[in-house]
């Protein structure tokens, strides 16, 4: 008989089971995970370097990464955040460090200093690790005679667990989100997030590497009822790649548009503006100046806007500008057609890539489910969730990982209450 058994060992998972045993002393907790390898996407986030929340200290500002589960995490980020995520590995002797744009990684620059610190205390608790353990069936049995708390049995392919309570930190496993809706719990069909846009264009072709500041809008086309109103943009760097595009704006497109972007099938049309800066006007009156001033000088090998040199010679060519074509050959159309290149540059989008190793989806447990208090089923007393098993995704930045330390912090702590109040009734 266990006290609590935490299925998946991911980020999560950990940070569940160890606040548990934390707060438990001398109770009985033991993590399934069914692979072979614990903390997978600890290991690939960041680029190997794991990013491990966000220097955003503010819940209400927190929030707003979160295109599913803004309102219902406002709450748990007042009672545990990014700073408590800090100070907790700082506690293990992991440093970390905050970069410009406010990402959080362990001053080591490796996921594995994180993945070290995280076994390193599950064995000084004394939780088990059970791997290749992969849950084949979750049933509510009677409560033994004389108690009042409901029993769990855990199946996995070779034996059964009996637990007290649960916390499924599974993240985004149909073959556990099909178990939970058998149980009793409405899914959100999940979807691909935070995954980057196939695009052929010989306006980006051969340039990848390249970066700069946009504004990245969805055209709505006349068939696309699908994103009923909803306007989807995203302001940030921007990064032409071997298959199209990426970056912050394209990554926090793909986590707003999640859902809409998945009815499309992944065929619509973006409008890229290259200088968020200038407005329709400005932009005229300055390549006008450049006609006046540089009248001879080669359009191609005149750029006089903050752009890549080689992303400026592409949207040239795109208004059909001639390779040799002098600024005062530059006719009215051909201006027209260049800023229509920089203020409003359409693509067509025909697929998704996903973003590195880094799968995120939008989908899960209902939230309508859980009690965002305990992180507790208010379907099943005694079940818990924390992570990417319910429905809350955010953008990139370590707000998905902050998400997973908070659910399971709390859930932590609502399991330890319930098992203490448990203990001190029959005593």
């Amino acid at each position: 008989m266990y006290d609590v058994i935490v299925i998946g060992g991911g980020a999560a998972g950990f940070y569940g089971a160890i606040h548990i045993a934390r707060q438990l002393p001398g109770s009985r907790v033991a993590i399934l995970e069914r692979g072979k390898q614990v903390l997978s996407k600890v290991r690939v986030s960041g680029g190997g370097r794991c990013n491990v929340t966000h220097a955003q200290y503010d819940p209400k500002a927190l929030v707003r990464q979160y295109p599913r589960g803004n309102k219902e995490m406002l709450g748990p980020f007042f009672k545990h955040a990014c700073g408590d995520t800090q100070a907790f590995f700082e506690e293990l002797g992991v440093a970390l460090k905050s970069e410009e744009d406010g990402r959080m990684f362990p001053v080591s620059d490796s996921s594995q200093t994180i993945i070290d610190a995280l076994m390193s205390e599950v064995s000084r608790l004394g939780i088990e690790l059970h791997r290749s353990a992969g849950v084949q069936g979750i049933e509510q049995i009677p409560s033994a005679p004389g108690e009042d708390t409901t029993r769990w049995e855990i199946k996995t392919g070779e034996q059964v667990f009996l637990a007290k309570k649960i916390l499924i930190a599974t993240g985004s496993s149909p073959k556990m989100w099909d178990m939970l809706q058998g149980l009793g719990h409405r899914i959100v069909p999940p979807v691909p997030s935070l995954f980057t846009f196939n695009i052929e264009d010989p306006r980006i072709k051969d340039i990848p590497g390249l970066s700069t500041d946009a504004i990245v809008k969805v055209v709505p086309g006349k068939k696309d009822t699908q994103l009923g109103g909803v306007a989807l943009e995203a302001e940030g760097p921007l990064l032409i790649t071997h298959w199209g595009l990426s970056g912050p704006a394209i990554l926090k497109l793909s986590a707003w548009g999640a859902r809409e972007l998945s009815s499309l099938q992944y065929n619509f049309k973006i409008r890229v503006n290259w200088l968020p800066g200038y407005t329709d006007l400005a932009l005229e009156d300055l390549l006008l100046q450049q006609k006046s001033a540089n009248p001879r000088k080669t359009i191609l090998k005149t750029n006089p806007v903050e752009i890549p040199k080689r992303l400026w010679i592409r949207l040239v060519e795109g208004a059909g500008v001639g390779a040799s074509q002098n600024w005062a050959e530059l006719s009215k159309k051909q201006l027209q057609d260049l800023k229509k290149q920089l203020l409003q540059c359409e693509f067509n989008v025909r697929g998704k890539s996903t973003f590195k190793e880094e799968f995120v989806t939008a989908g899960g447990i209902d939230l309508k489910d859980i009690n965002f208090k305990t992180f507790e089923s208010k379907i099943l007393p005694g079940l818990y969730f924390a992570g990417e098993v319910i429905n809350v995704d955010a953008v990139t930045g370590g707000y998905n990982f902050q998400n997973a330390w908070t659910g399971a912090y709390l859930a932590a702590l609502a399991i330890s209450e319930s098992l203490r109040a448990s203990a001190d009734k029959q005593s």
